[in-house]
């Protein structure tokens, strides 16, 4: 974040535009979209609202910025997926590449536009011309600093994306060689003192623990299922009422949307998988193009009231009376939007996600 904060100084918005930089990089070394938000709540918010930012900006961008940890491998998201639909993992990450630099960039251009063109929106503008002399004469960041903090992060997401997408790693090879790699770079910076390195421990096995116990219960469920005829009987219903199947396709994304304002992401994936892929398969979709669309509906209910679960996440870790939760779904609301279209057009052009298959 301190890079592209460098880096991008000089742009309109330029503290929104280097969040979102920040969380699409994290997202290659994270799956996790609350890890994303949980993290950035506590570097970026304070350090947009010190250089004159909104506060409900900061924190919308900060919570519609972290899906990109879901979006771009490796991705949580993806992984009980492929799991569930029995798809290639590997195929799944490499699918998501394109759309989610797409939706990143969407997120950097309306950041920009409001920054351009709504100003009130995106500054707290009294705070802002008061700042705006200082940041001036701030100095810049010698490219030594720059490179000592960007390289091991760069080396990491090569190490593991690359050794995926060459085959050289299965998945859950390179999620130990990525965490293996995390491990060294964090010793090197000797950052895991004060205990931390037992937090990681513990809070990894709770969330793996939980997880896999997902995936057994989704296991059990898929085959109840199954064997009770649901999915082949929702086929037909489908079939008889004319739908299409993009008219199957818009009303899936309709539930999933519906879902996302009261379950979480994993339990909507858990829920609907089972039950549309045979469907999808019965009306000619390409799985890891159906696999991509679930995933980016998945997210936006990660955003949208009443529950957004990112939402929340930002605001619990803020800790802010100053700031309600209202104020950051309508921080959010522009990404919202972005998604939104780049949903529209990544289920209607699949070439979008397969493009690198």
């Amino acid at each position: 974040f301190e890079v592209a904060e460098a880096l991008l100084r000089r742009v309109r918005g330029g503290l929104g535009v280097a969040t979102v930089a920040a969380n699409a990089v994290f997202a290659a070394v994270t799956g996790v979209s609350i890890a994303s938000a949980a993290v950035f709540t506590k570097v970026a918010v304070p350090e947009m609202t010190r250089h004159g930012y909104r506060k409900a900006f900061a924190a919308g961008t900060v919570a519609g910025s972290s899906i990109l940890g879901m979006l771009i491998p490796p991705s949580l998201l993806m992984i009980i997926y492929g799991v569930l639909a029995e798809v290639s993992i590997g195929k799944m990450f490499v699918a998501g590449v394109v759309p989610g630099v797409i939706i990143a960039l969407g997120f950097v251009a309306v950041i920009i536009g409001l920054a351009t063109f709504w100003p009130a929106y995106v500054y707290d503008l009294d705070r802002r011309r008061t700042l705006a002399a200082t940041e001036a004469e701030a100095p810049a960041m010698p490219a030594r600093e720059i490179l000592t903090k960007l390289v091991p992060i760069v080396l990491l997401v090569a190490l593991v994306l690359g050794g995926l997408y060459t085959g050289f790693f299965t998945p859950t090879e390179a999620g130990g060689v990525g965490a293996f790699g995390a491990l060294l770079i964090a010793l090197a910076r000797r950052s895991l003192g004060d205990g931390k390195i037992w937090r990681v421990l513990t809070e990894t096995g709770s969330v793996s623990c939980s997880i896999l116990i997902l995936l057994i219960a989704a296991g059990f469920y898929s085959r109840m299922l199954s064997m009770a005829g649901v999915p082949t009987a929702i086929g037909d219903l489908v079939q008889a009422t004319g739908l299409g199947a993009y008219g199957f396709l818009f009303v899936y994304v309709l539930i999933i949307l519906f879902l996302g304002m009261f379950l979480d992401s994993s339990s909507i994936l858990l829920i609907m998988t089972p039950i549309a892929v045979p469907i999808a398969q019965s009306f000619n979709f390409d799985l890891i193009h159906f696999g991509i669309v679930t995933v980016i509906a998945v997210e936006i209910g990660l955003l949208t009231p009443p529950f957004g679960i990112s939402v929340f996440t930002v605001k619990a870790t803020l800790g802010d009376p100053t700031i309600s939760v209202e104020q950051i779904f309508g921080g959010a609301m522009p990404y919202i939007l972005v998604m939104l279209a780049a949903l529209v057009a990544i289920a209607a052009f699949p070439a979008l996600s397969l493009i690198l298959l």
